[in-house]
Formats: structure tokens, sequence, C-alpha cells
């Protein structure tokens, strides 16, 4: 990163070792991390023509995550920054993938609109940021489902909602397993759902009970949080109900079944991050994480952000997936704010809260 230009962004994945598991192997992807660390740093550096004495700081994520991949990329950013002698800041991942919002292509991007809806404006900030001004960010992925306010990138993020169980990820790849469609479950059902009937099933919509959600005067619980093990019960559900009407396994309606869970998911999603954003005075919104890339969640949200009134950014995929690009921008974003770096003293924390942007210790 140079300020809020991207220089380089190189992406080492192991997602072809997991395949064969359906799902990720924490101690896989640890060594991935750590086989891939030097030659992924040095792919960087020679596409940004830079060398380590260029920087003027290193940022790592230190948390929330994988506790071994965490600790490998933690301990291999500390050890280059006492090598060459950079100051160093510990980033919360979640925080980080706002940060993708500064960057130059995204900010002059064109906003995404609905079918047939006239896409919302972008509102530029005074900040140096650059970054909407009320904005909200949420966040979709294999391991997190969060909607967050972001009052200032640097110092001031609250969580607004979260899921309490599975993440509408993890969801998708359980219910592709049970589909037997193979992995990763996102891109897979979203073909598959192509094909099929989104009003087949009814599925639910995990905490959307009055009991839940309350009203806006007197808030329920979970307002503004998902649950998605429900969903993905009720799924097995169905299709152990073909299975045991003696139904020949072709026969089962999979595209169908695929289609309505993703309706449900993108309903319940949608539904509520826009009901969060018009509740605390968000009127713009950032799409991130791996399940950004999902069409249906991407068609809808765009759909009913635009019928509230609310601004969408929604950054390529490759920048809405875990990438070092968003920790570098988030990076770049406290030195210009001036934030002190962590010690290196920090330790990795897989529960780390959006609240603690970076760490200090």
């Amino acid at each position: 990163m140079r300020g809020t230009e991207l220089l380089a962004n190189a992406v080492a994945s192991s997602m072809e070792e997991h395949v064969r598991f359906g799902g990720v192997i924490p101690e896989i992807a640890a060594r991935a991390h750590l086989e891939e660390f030097l030659p992924t740093l040095q792919q960087a550096l020679d596409t940004a023509g830079v060398t380590l004495d260029d920087l003027d700081a290193i940022a790592v994520t230190s948390g929330p995550g994988l506790a071994g991949a965490l600790m490998v990329g933690v301990a291999g950013a500390k050890a280059l920054a006492l090598a060459a002698g950079k100051p160093l800041y510990g980033l919360n991942h979640l925080v980080a993938h706002v940060g993708v919002g500064v960057l130059d292509e995204v900010r002059t991007a064109v906003p995404p609109a609905a079918s047939g809806a006239r896409p919302a404006g972008v509102v530029l900030s005074p900040e140096p940021t650059g970054l909407p001004e009320s904005l909200g960010a949420l966040l979709v992925s294999g391991g997190h489902t969060e909607i967050l306010q972001v009052n200032r990138l640097t110092t001031d993020v609250t969580l607004l909602g979260s899921t309490i169980d599975d993440a509408a990820g993890e969801a998708y790849d359980k219910v592709a397993r049970l589909l037997g469609a193979g992995y990763p479950g996102g891109p897979v059902i979203d073909r598959l759902a192509q094909q099929g009937d989104p009003k087949a099933f009814r599925f639910p919509r995990g905490l959307s009970a009055p009991k839940f959600v309350g009203s806006a005067e007197e808030p329920g619980k979970h307002r503004h949080n998902w649950s998605f093990s429900g969903l993905k019960t009720a799924v097995a559900r169905c299709v152990e109900q073909f299975e045991a009407a003696g139904v020949p396994e072709e026969q089962i309606p999979t595209a169908d079944i695929a289609a309505s869970f993703q309706e449900a998911v993108a309903d319940v999603i949608t539904a509520k991050a826009v009901r969060a954003c018009t509740e605390h005075g968000i009127t713009h919104l950032l799409l991130g994480g791996g399940v950004a890339a999902n069409s249906r969640l991407r068609s809808l949200l765009a759909e009913r952000c635009a019928d509230a009134g609310i601004g969408l950014t929604v950054p390529p995929v490759r920048l809405c997936t875990d990438n070092g690009a968003m920790v570098a921008a988030l990076g770049a974003q406290l030195v210009a704010d001036g934030v002190a770096p962590s010690s290196l003293d920090f330790a990795a924390d897989p529960g780390q809260p959006v609240e603690s942007i970076s760490l200090v210790a």
C-alpha cells in the first residue's frame, strides 16, 4: 500500500488441501500459512517493486480467526518487523475487511444496483480515509457473519449483530455436503440454485420470531443477530424425508433445495442488516467476506438498500475474500491517523472483539 493505492496483493490459498475433508482443517491451514509465508511475501514485494527497507510499517491480522493460522502469521510478522526495524500493527481481521473501502479502486467503482433500481451514490466524508459517512459493514464469510457500525475506521467500530452459531458460509458448506454437491459450498450452491425454484421449500429464517426481534422501541435480545443451525437442520430433515420415502438419490430435487436454502439465507441476512442500518442511522453499507460473491445475496441486498435509501458498496470479489490488501489498507490508515503501533508482546487472539481495532500490547 502507498496511501490508498494498492501496489500488490499476493494471495496464497490452501483451499485445494481441504476439499477432501469438506471443510477447513485448522492444522492444515496453519501448516499452509507457514509454507507460503516467505514466497508470498517475496511475490508481493516484487510486484510492488519495493524492498523491506522501503516500508514504513508492517501490519498483520491478530484475530479473530483460527488460532494456529493466526499464530503463524503473528510470529512471522514479529520476526519480520524486528529484523527490518519497522513498527508493527496487530489488526482486527473483521475491521480490516472494512479497510478495503479506502482503496482507490473501490472508492471510484460504480455502486451496484438492484434490477430496475437506480444505484445510490457514494458520499465521501471529509475524513482522510474518504469512507462514506454514517457507514456500516455487513461481513458474511465461512467464519463470520456480522453487522458493524463504523464511526471511525481506526478508533471507533461497534458490533451491532452477529451469528450466535454457524456463520453463513459454514452453513453453505454443510448444506453442500448434505446434497453431495462438493466443496467449497458457496459457489457450488449458488450455481445449483440457478437451476432451482427458491419457493419450492419454505425453510426457516432463524431468530425472526417476535420474541427474538422485539421492536425498535423495545428490541429483543436477538433483533440484529442471526442463527443458521436450525436452517441447516431443516435442510437435513428435508433430504432425509426424500430418502425415507425411497426416492432415488438422482431424483431428489437438489436444485430446488439449494435455491430455497439460498433464498432463506439471503432473505434473513439482508432483512436484518437493512433494519439494523435504518435503526442506527447508517446511510451507507459496505459488503465484505467470501459469501459477498453470492449472486442472490448481492442482488437482494442491492434491492433492499435501494428501497431503504441506503448507499451500497460491494468491492471486487478478490477484495471481499480474505486477502493481504485489506490488512495493509487498515494498517496504512492507522499510520496516517497517528495511532501507536503494537508492541512485540501481543499475542494472537482468536476471539478478538471488533472494538479492539489494533493491539497495543
